[in-house]
């Protein structure tokens, strides 16, 4: 079921817009696309749509917001692939910015510099397999990835960016040396750690609430060519789990490390995630759970083709020292680029079938190490009952490798797992239902007090965002009141109200 929002525009100024001058250009109607994301559960229509050419434009844009002052009720969201779940880019009869719009493609340039220390200079709506293309043409490429790279750099950096690499760099917004910002008073400010640090932290990993981000610079390491891609099952939780932690741990280890629950479910085999698919019907076989919980680790090792003999001993060295189920090891081998850009493969077949422009009522959960257990025995044991919606994703990561210092949320442990229900629904019956699902996760993990917290988060009440943030929400909101005193930005997260004192 779409939420919609239909309000009269004939009070809203137009011509005063309009006459802002901008190199690219305004749009009034046709604005459908603006108006839904991937969760395709809210329907918001903007009052008006930029799409700007430089960056002059964005600013622009916002400072004639900012100018009109509280009165005129018009906010501000920037729009990348439009991959949020819950309404997070809309802004009902607001102005969208088409951040795509600020790509390679336009007037803004992506520039890699080699050297000892490598970086990309990448606009913001430049989607990351663009950034990963033009990186590998110099053989170097970003640190830490999301699973699906059609999203843009100031999207998953205005979020954090998390895979499976994310034990050992972090998550995207802790591989970001210095961003241009454009604050909800229409400044542009270039920031870093040494310079304006506090609006640099505050924006990774701000849901948008101190500025748009308009382009960034991204840590770069040598590129490898090719990977090794495994797969292994568990039938017992606490021995994936235990050797997950393990690996996480090690100095010398896989490159990418996650993890997969399989319950009541056929199969792997195609799992929107990956193209992953075993060819061999008996090997194909192993990967049916009859009815039981499964747990599927998955991991790769990076390598060259000169490098193929050392990293087979290398993962068999590996490989020994778990406990997986030892008749379900699962290997194969492609590019480095195909391995980053799996989901895509799979995204153009659902396509083809319709089946990508469903609700995905997605929940993305961070759950303490010593909670870990906890929440298995209740969720996966007892509350999940199949995952034939979608994947259901679990691995830990290390907490010394993220930067308290930015305005995302952890638990206050070492270790802590994502837990990630990815789900879709295929009518508004199913929707509801996963809806229930993922109250019912909440609510356990509330009464178990378990210590989760929300990644990608939803909540419909200040006090719920109070809450979310805990001791750090005074300095959240000393940063809304600095960077975007009259709450122009990222109205879909529904955490300030324009014209709505912040403190």
């Amino acid at each position: 079921m779409l939420l919609r929002l239909t309000l009269s525009l004939s009070s809203l100024p137009s011509s005063s817009l309009l006459a802002v001058q901008v190199h690219g250009h305004f749009s009034l109607d046709g604005n459908e696309f603006a108006s839904r994301d991937f969760g395709n559960q809210f329907h918001f229509l903007p009052w008006a749509v930029l799409h700007p050419k430089r960056v002059s434009d964005v600013a622009a844009a916002i400072k004639h917001v900012w100018q009109m002052g509280p009165a005129s009720g018009l906010t501000v969201a920037a729009r990348g692939h439009g991959h949020s779940l819950q309404g997070q880019a809309l802004a009902p009869q607001g102005i969208v910015i088409s951040m795509e719009s600020l790509s390679s493609g336009g007037q803004e340039k992506m520039q890699v510099h080699r050297g000892k220390s490598p970086y990309v200079d990448a606009p913001a709506g430049e989607l990351w397999i663009n950034v990963l293309h033009e990186c590998l043409k110099h053989g170097l490429a970003p640190k830490s990835w999301t699973d699906y790279l059609h999203l843009t750099v100031g999207g998953t950096l205005s979020n954090a960016g998390i895979s499976g690499q994310a034990f050992r760099h972090g998550p995207q917004i802790s591989n970001v040396h210095q961003l241009e910002v454009i604050t909800g008073k229409g400044e542009v400010v270039v920031c870093s750690e040494e310079k304006n640090a506090d609006l640099f932290h505050g924006v990774l990993g701000g849901l948008g609430q101190f500025g748009i981000i308009t382009r960034a610079r991204i840590s770069l390491e040598p590129a490898p060519k090719m990977v090794k891609w495994i797969r292994v099952l568990y039938s017992d939780f606490s021995t994936f789990a235990r050797d997950q932690e393990h690996l996480i741990s090690k100095a010398n280890t896989f490159d990418y490390i996650e993890g997969l629950v399989i319950k009541n479910r056929t199969g792997l085999i195609n799992n929107w995630r990956s193209s992953f698919n075993p060819q061999d019907p008996d090997q194909a076989n192993q990967f049916v759970s009859d009815g039981k919980t499964l747990f599927c680790l998955e991991l790769t090792k990076n390598f060259n083709p000169d490098e193929e003999a050392n990293i087979d001993e290398e993962i068999k060295s590996l490989l020994s020292e778990l406990s997986y189920i030892p008749s379900t090891l699962f290997v194969t081998q492609v590019s480095y680029v195909e391995f980053l850009d799996r989901v895509h493969a799979a995204e153009l077949k659902l396509r083809s079938k319709g089946l990508w422009d469903l609700p995905h009522p997605w929940l993305n959960l961070l759950v303490p190490r010593s909670k870990i257990h906890s929440f298995a025995d209740g969720v996966f044991g007892n509350i999940l009952t199949d995952t034939n919606n979608g994947p259901v994703l679990v691995y830990p990561v290390n907490k010394s490798k993220w930067d308290n210092r930015t305005s995302f949320v952890t638990p206050d442990e070492d270790v802590f797992y994502l837990v990630a229900f990815l789900s879709h629904a295929e009518n508004d019956g199913g929707l509801q239902h996963l809806l229930n699902l993922n109250k019912k996760i909440l609510n356990f993990c509330d009464a178990a007090e378990l210590g989760v917290k929300q990644y990608l988060p939803h909540y419909k009440t200040q006090e719920e965002w109070r809450a979310h943030f805990g001791p750090r929400w005074e300095i959240f909101a000393q940063r809304k009141s600095a960077y975007d005193p009259l709450a122009i930005l990222a109205p879909g997260q529904r955490i300030f109200q324009k014209s709505i004192s912040i403190l």
